[in-house]
């Protein structure tokens, strides 16, 4: 059986191991394609010979800008690794400039892009970087296709100096650079080794409960977060069939269609998938909408292990049978897990889809750490709400001072890309300084209770932990997005973009005489009263330093594309505060 020390092991691993007739598969002009463990094998061959035909040397940088997550984005990573270079992966949704500062921080020597879109982007700054050559995943009429470096690779003549070239990559070596999409400053390239990465997997992979070789995984987190792609790697360990996403849009059609075991995603989509159940509960009348809200406020309460007694868990089997078997139903009828990190997840979520057989296990950990530290899992007493699981093995946790979570272990980077004092900023000795504030429980299980860096003071010496109140507040079906501010200030505040979605309904509904546009909505009186009310309840359960005085609503939605948000829908607070600057001032100087 193949030893798996370096990233390209895995495929050999899965074709020796399951030999599945469905590796990958993606869906092109309606149509769902895949391909088999071997076809998966013998294409990453291909392309291999093919890009040493283009005179691919070790340790070449190669980037690859992908709208959606597909087949070709791993088989090419695949390719690219066997052969001792590296991959650069780019977040579609960042500007031009990002694209230009990345391929020249990286000297990448070829881009793979999927789209017009993003070639169009790529195309205004390429002849500013030492580009050779950019090829399409999709048919673009007078663009190169990613099917030339295939076809370039059908001669297997020099399949030979591909196993010269496997054979000298060692594990600690250079595996790729992550940009970090960054709430701060320029991107910063982590350096990840193929050791790092297949230590993760590996130490990972006690946590999962699949069915090895017979289970159906959902893709739609962008392959170039390193979360979503160290759990590719690990579905290929675990002879997991993997789908992919069409877009956030299309999930739920894909989820119907597909029937999947296992999905992953962040916190946002779990709010957004929970929001849209609830809402459709909300249209219900009479008995049918009653039992709904029965069932929804029993998974509420909702703890694991029968902790809540014998008559609270024969209500929930009831409430599984009646209303949450429908739930599971609407999400495909199969989903047995569900695997969330990148930022916390509100623990209503976690005892809901608990409650509802489709247990969302949360984890924790950073682009640096390549990315698990820990994780939930609901066998062996391993779940727990509110925390993040207990610390994977071969991984080691220590609590600084104050309270900031230092980690070490295989997983943690070689450092940044070109960049000693910042690796140096983040590293004592052997550990990683993570920047978030956390505790660990006595039987082993991780908290975490702010970010270090985005912790303030008011003018009145206090410091507030913002993400907890910003989670608190979030609950409401009335706030989408907010963000608590106030640092050197008298008292928090917060910029609230509202859910504009429920609030026309709420506005439909209740008859209420409000314009439905987003202006009229943010200027309406009664909706500033009824949000006042969500803010007043959420406020109970803060000390009074950290409660939240005043705030403002913001006329547009927050998003990627406007720079609101970064690509794992993280808030970029810096930029919040300039875009709203006017509003910050109407809080505090008016």
């Amino acid at each position: 059986m193949t030893d798996i020390t370096r990233i390209f092991d895995f495929p050999y691993y899965q074709l020796e191991k399951f030999n599945l007739k469905k590796a990958f598969t993606t869906k092109y002009n309606g149509k769902w394609h895949s391909i088999s463990s071997q076809e998966y094998v013998n294409q990453a061959n291909a392309i291999s010979r093919g890009l040493l035909r283009l005179g691919v040397q070790p340790n070449d940088k190669i980037a690859i800008i992908s709208s959606t997550n597909r087949t070709e984005w791993n088989i090419l990573d695949i390719g690219i690794l066997q052969i001792g270079a590296q991959n650069a992966p780019i977040y579609p949704t960042i500007s031009e400039e990002d694209y230009e500062y990345i391929l020249n921080h990286s000297e990448a020597v070829y881009c793979f892009v999927s789209d017009m879109e993003v070639l169009i982007k790529l195309n205004a700054i390429k002849g500013n970087t030492k580009l050779k050559g950019v090829y399409t995943f999709d048919d673009i009429s007078g663009e190169k296709n990613w099917k030339e470096v295939l076809e370039l690779g059908k001669d297997k003549n020099n399949q030979d100096e591909v196993e010269a070239r496997k054979n000298a990559v060692k594990p600690s070596d250079l595996a790729t650079l992550i940009y970090t999409s960054g709430t701060t400053g320029t991107p910063k390239g982590v350096m990840l080794s193929h050791s790092n990465l297949v230590s993760n997997v590996l130490d990972s992979e006690k946590r999962v409960p699949f069915d090895y070789g017979k289970s159906k995984a959902l893709s739609f987190l962008p392959v170039c977060h390193v979360f979503e792609r160290m759990i590719l790697y690990l579905y290929q360990f675990c002879g997991v069939e993997i789908y992919f996403a069409e877009s956030i849009e299309k999930m739920s059609e894909n989820l119907a269609e597909i029937k999947p075991n296992v999905m992953t995603a962040v916190p946002r989509l779990y709010e957004k998938v929970y929001d849209k159940i609830i809402a459709k509960g909300s249209d219900l009348t009479g008995i049918k909408k009653t039992l709904f809200f029965w069932a929804v406020n029993l998974g509420l309460k909702y703890e694991p292990y029968g902790a809540n007694g014998w008559w609270y868990e024969l209500q929930l089997k009831l409430a599984r049978k009646l209303i949450f078997s429908k739930w599971k139903a609407g999400l495909g009828g199969n989903l047995d897990l569900m695997v969330s990190g990148s930022a916390a997840l509100q623990p209503r979520l976690t005892r809901t889809f608990a409650a509802a057989q489709m247990p969302i296990m949360e984890g924790y950990g950073l682009t640096e750490t390549s990315p698990v530290i820990s994780v939930n899992d609901q066998r062996n007493g391993g779940f727990r709400i509110g925390t993040v699981g207990r610390v994977i093995d071969n991984v080691e946790v220590k609590i600084a001072e104050d309270g900031e979570i230092l980690v070490k272990g295989p997983n943690i980077m070689q450092g940044y890309y070109k960049d000693p004092e910042k690796t140096a900023e983040v590293m004592t000795g052997d550990y990683f300084h993570t920047g978030d504030i956390g505790e660990v429980s006595s039987d082993g299980f991780l908290k975490i209770t702010d970010r270090k860096k985005e912790m303030f003071k008011t003018s009145g010496g206090k410091y507030v932990s913002p993400a907890l109140i910003e989670n608190q507040f979030k609950q409401s079906q009335f706030i989408e997005q907010v963000m608590v501010i106030g640092e050197g200030e008298k008292m928090p505040a917060a910029l609230i973009q509202p859910n504009f979605e429920f609030i026309k309904d709420w506005i439909k509904r209740k008859n209420k005489n409000i314009k439905t546009d987003n202006a009229s909505i943010i200027s309406s009186e009664e909706v500033k009263n009824r949000i006042q009310k969500e803010i007043d309840y959420a406020n109970t359960h803060f000390g009074k330093w950290e409660q939240v005085k005043k705030f403002e609503l913001t006329p547009d939605i927050w998003s990627i594309d406007d720079g609101h948000l970064t690509p794992t829908m993280k808030m970029k607070r810096k930029i919040i505060k300039e875009k709203y600057h006017n509003l910050i001032e109407k809080i505090y100087r008016s």
